[in-house]
């Protein structure tokens, strides 16, 4: 038999396990515990081997959305993963090691079940896209003792504001389905161009997603644009409008409650009726961003202002209704105040 020095081992022959749910998975679907657990093994392949009654709970077949109970025990097939996704997974695994930062970041809430946190702006939520890391990466090096955290929803990068981090398995099912089932309340402060007409209170035009081609022909940033109610492709999207207050320089703070959550929704809706958000560097109004980017009358407006004021949820353990708020940053309260708002 010939050994080659320096040569990729061989390959360990993948084997049958067995898996008890713990307390933190319970309630999770089957499908999302088998991913958490094949990781790097193709979502249509964890599919299968479902259907063809290889993964067994308590020895009975089961369906990809049944729900896993603490005790329970999952058989996991033997599957093999591509060496290209093993490294890369490794890579990925070694680079946040080395290079995330830990932080730590104002806390609004927390108990023993989540982290309601209040995000700056120009902090994505997770790695990925061009990102190295984000705020669950640097909360995790921050609380190496923390068994479980998950993002429970997302913030556009440059949102400030409430964002939710799940402590248990069980709360980010539970919460996770609040958002699903539109049990939540969502409301954000916005900042328009323009003076918006106080009738105009629900925005529901259906929005697509797409990628903008790069120019050797890749895909390239995402977008997302307003398209007709027949549009096959078209998302169905709800966005509740306000009047908080308006300016003697041609602005309005908004109050912006989603019913939906789509990506880039509020700023797509409010730009596409003629009044986008100020500093929206993908949907603005891009002159004029730059003028505000200029310190004069007003202080420099350095971010879009979109800030993730009130959120409402019931607590997933006791079920008991919470309204969390974060105010307006310093440098968004500073702009605000200089336009001189006044009651509408």
């Amino acid at each position: 038999m010939k050994h080659i020095i320096g040569g990729n081992p061989a390959p360990q022959i993948p084997q049958v396990k067995s898996v008890l749910v713990d307390e933190d998975s319970a309630g999770q679907r089957l499908d999302n515990f088998l991913m958490r657990h094949l990781k790097g093994v193709p979502k249509t392949h964890v599919y299968r081997i479902i259907r063809s009654g290889e993964v067994r709970v308590n020895k009975g077949r089961a369906s990809a959305d049944s729900r896993v109970q603490a005790g329970d025990t999952v058989r996991l097939p033997p599957v093999r993963i591509s060496e290209r996704v093993a490294e890369k997974a490794e890579a990925m695994a070694q680079s946040m090691a080395r290079g995330v930062p830990a932080r730590d970041f104002p806390i609004l809430f927390e108990d023993e079940h989540l982290i309601a946190i209040d995000k700056p702006s120009g902090v994505a939520v997770h790695g990925g896209s061009g990102v190295s890391f984000g705020v669950i990466e640097q909360l995790r090096m921050a609380r190496p003792q923390a068994k479980f955290l998950e993002l429970v929803h997302r913030l556009d990068r440059d949102t400030s504001g409430i964002l939710l981090i799940a402590k248990k398995r069980s709360a980010l099912t539970n919460l996770q389905d609040q958002f699903r089932e539109r049990e939540t309340g969502k409301t954000y402060l916005a900042l328009v161009v323009g003076h918006w007409p106080g009738n105009k209170k629900v925005l529901d035009k259906p929005l697509h997603k797409y990628l903008l081609a790069n120019k050797d022909g890749s895909e390239g940033e995402r977008r997302v644009k307003v398209v007709s109610k027949d549009d096959p492709n078209g998302m169905p999207s709800v966005t509740l409008v306000k009047v908080r207050a308006t300016t003697a320089t041609a602005f309005t703070l908004l109050e912006v409650t989603i019913k939906t959550g789509r990506t880039h929704q509020i700023r797509v809706h409010l730009a596409s009726e003629g009044y986008p958000i100020a500093g929206d560097d993908k949907y603005g109004d891009f002159d004029l961003n730059k003028t505000l980017l200029r310190s004069g009358k007003l202080p420099a407006l350095k971010r879009m202002f979109l800030h993730a004021w009130r959120l409402q949820f019931n607590h997933p353990a006791s079920g008991e209704r919470v309204e969390l708020l974060a105010h307006l940053p310093p440098e968004l309260e500073a702009f605000a105040t200089h336009a001189a708002p006044s009651p509408s």
